[in-house]
Order: structure tokens, then sequence, then C-alpha cells
């Protein structure tokens, strides 16, 4: 998600020289195939594990826009992040897992924790006082979009073909048709639209970074988010008394909301797609990618009562189409 978000690393190498960075659930896998192979099947069947996971990462939209009622956008954030980093050292503490060692490593993971958690955490909370929820996860949807294009440029390896490019124009078309381009953008906030966008950037940015920088890491997975999501935290915690005030007064309904956004949304989130991507491997566990929007968007509705015209459900389609073929590889002779 929040794709978000998502706490997400692509901290050990990629598997092969054909991935790529604009699938969050690929780059936040990261494993090598021996050792996805080695582990052991979840108890719980990971058709209910995946359909947990996407239900977390579709409300976490939902989440954000209640938590902004009561709280500044940048204590929704810092909350989210305090709450999400509990999870994942009580995960830490049960695995016995180290936090990593070495100055090179944790200056690249305040640079992760940056780009993947702190900005675009921020970005939507602020994005979500002037846009519906529903508008900011389909903007997530495009991180795919952006990745692709990103990575023409910034990896050698990653070769284009006509499919992917055309999955590219098609899928920015159907940006457009959610934006009601053709009506010139009548009634769009243009900058809570345009944050949940650059938010929705930022992560194909942070990947190819994490990629580059952090790749073939001797760190476990759980050691590295959360050593970034720790990060990521003290980032906000400074950040925060800055922009903002304590509040007034408690506000409990959007402190739940809080509470679900980091405990659920982004510590449970990862411990659930880490196991996903070691039994199913991660193009299975990618699809998540492709129901977040429409789960984030019918939450918005039931939920929120958000009002919904036809043009935005026909271009996020379109936007998942366009995402999809992006992620079409070219079959080795």
């Amino acid at each position: 998600m929040t794709t978000a978000s998502t706490a997400s690393t692509a901290t050990t190498a990629t598997t092969s020289s054909n991935s790529s960075p604009s699938s969050r659930s690929s780059q936040d896998s990261g494993a090598t195939a021996a050792v996805v192979r080695s582990r052991p099947r979840g108890r719980l069947d990971w058709r209910l594990r995946f359909a947990a996971l996407s239900l977390i990462w579709g409300f976490s939209f939902l989440l954000i826009k209640v938590g902004t009622d009561g709280y500044a956008p940048f204590q929704v954030t810092l909350g989210r992040l305090v709450f999400g980093t509990a999870v994942l050292a009580a995960a830490m503490l049960v695995k016995r897992e180290r936090l990593p060692r070495g100055a090179r490593t944790w200056g690249h993971l305040a640079v992760a924790a940056f780009l993947l958690n702190a900005l675009p955490f921020s970005l939507f909370a602020y994005s979500e006082l002037t846009i519906p929820s529903t508008l900011a996860g389909i903007c997530n949807a495009t991180s795919p979009l952006w990745g692709m294009a990103l990575s023409l440029v910034a990896l050698s390896e990653d070769r284009p073909t006509r499919v992917r490019v055309a999955g590219l124009g098609i899928g920015f078309l159907g940006v457009l048709t959610v934006l009601g381009a053709w009506q010139g953008f009548h009634g769009l906030d243009v900058t809570g639209t345009a944050m949940a966008l650059l938010a929705s950037l930022s992560y194909p940015i942070g990947w190819i970074y994490v990629r580059r920088t952090l790749a073939g890491s001797s760190e476990s997975h759980l050691s590295l988010t959360g050593a970034q999501l720790l990060l990521a935290t003290v980032q906000l915690a400074v950040v925060t008394p800055l922009f903002t005030s304590l509040p007034t007064r408690l506000s409990v309904v959007p402190l739940l909301a809080i509470v679900a956004l980091g405990a659920l949304g982004t510590g449970l989130a990862v411990l659930i797609q880490y196991g996903l991507v070691a039994e199913v491997g991660p193009t299975t566990a990618q699809m998540v990618t492709y129901f977040i929007p429409v789960i984030a968007t019918a939450a918005g509705v039931a939920v929120l009562g958000e009002s919904l015209a036809w043009s935005t459900p026909v271009g996020a389609v379109v936007v998942l189409a366009g995402a999809a073929l992006t992620q079409v590889r070219r079959k080795s002779a």
C-alpha cells in the first residue's frame, strides 16, 4: 500500500536480472530462491492470508481518513510508524533477531526509511485532508507505472518491451480518466491529488535506491525492515513537533484508526507478506496490488459515504490493466 504502504525493503538480492522495482510485493520479498524454498508453509492457508493482506491494505486509506479527522497528518504518520515498529520489534524478539550492524547499512536504511515510509505515509495523510480515500487508493495503484518508467532509466538490465510500454501508456490514460481530464479536472483538488501521486512515485524511487545500495545484504528481511521502520519513526518524531502542536483533546475513534493503521496496515501486513512470498513466490504475492484500489474504493463508498463518479471505477480498471501489462516479462530463450 500503501501499497502502502507499507514498510518496504528490497534489501536482499533480487533473484534474477529481470526483476523490476515496479512491484511492491516483489521488492518487499527479495529473498533468495534457496531461502524461499526451504521455509515451511504457514498454518493458515495462503489464500486466506492473501485475502487478509488485501483487506488490510485496502482499508488503510479509510483508516488514514478517519485518523486525520482527529489528528494532524504528521501525528497520524508518527502513530502509524510507532505501532508498526512495535509489531516488528515484537516479532524480532520472538525470533531472536538482531538489528543490522554497520554504519553504511544504517545510512542506506535511513534513506530508504524516508523514501518508503516517512515521505509517502505523510503525503498520503496530507492528501486525504482534501481528497477522498477512494482517490488516494487509486493513486497508490500508479506505483507500478512510475516504477516501470523509472526502471527503464535507472536500471540498465530492465529492458522495455512493446507490451510493457503499451501498459505504461494505458495506465496513465487510466489516471487521466480517474482525474476527469476531459472536464479540465473540474472539482478536483489539485494539491491533494498531486500529494497522493507523489507518494506513489516515492515508492519506486525508494525501491530503486534500495536495489542499488542494499541488494545482497546478509541481514534478514525482518531485521532490515525493523531497522527501517525504527529510523522512519525517529525521522517523524523529529519533524512532527516542529509542524504540529499537541492535540487539545483525545479523539478515541481516530486514535483507534491510527493504532489499527500501524499495527495491522504496517506491522502485521509486512509479516503476512513475507510469509506469502516465502510460500507462493513474489509473482503470486504481488497480485495483492490489484485488489487494494478495489477494496479502498468499496470501503470509502460503503463506510465513509464518499461519492463515486463513473470515471473513477472505469479509470481505476484501466490503471490496473496498464499496471498489469508493465509486469509482463520477455520470455527467456
